[in-house]
């Protein structure tokens, strides 16, 4: 199975739902990068705040989770759905 490069998945899931913080992306991806090395919450954030630097997502909120730790929540701008219309095959479009 082909997969895409774990950041254009990020931008790919991030298309398709209205918002979502790091646990709720990597809880989408886990089927397909679960059993990567890579699939690291620090990663995955990184991978979410480096799409936010290139003005794809924003962040849209911020609270604790149950445990108290900080949980940030981004949704996409319109240039990250214009990137992921363009940049990203049908086949692999949610």
């Amino acid at each position: 199975m082909r997969l895409l490069p774990a950041r254009t998945a990020v931008l790919n899931y991030m298309d398709s739902v209205s918002e979502a913080d790091v646990k709720q992306v990597m809880s989408a991806l886990k089927s397909q990068y679960g059993s990567e090395k890579q699939f690291t919450e620090e990663l995955f954030l990184e991978h979410l705040m480096s799409l936010e630097c290139n003005g794809y997502l924003e962040q849209s909120g911020y609270d604790l989770d149950e445990s108290g730790d900080l949980r940030i929540h981004y949704k996409i701008t319109e240039d990250g759905k214009a990137a992921a219309e363009k940049y990203i095959a049908k086949e692999f479009r949610k």
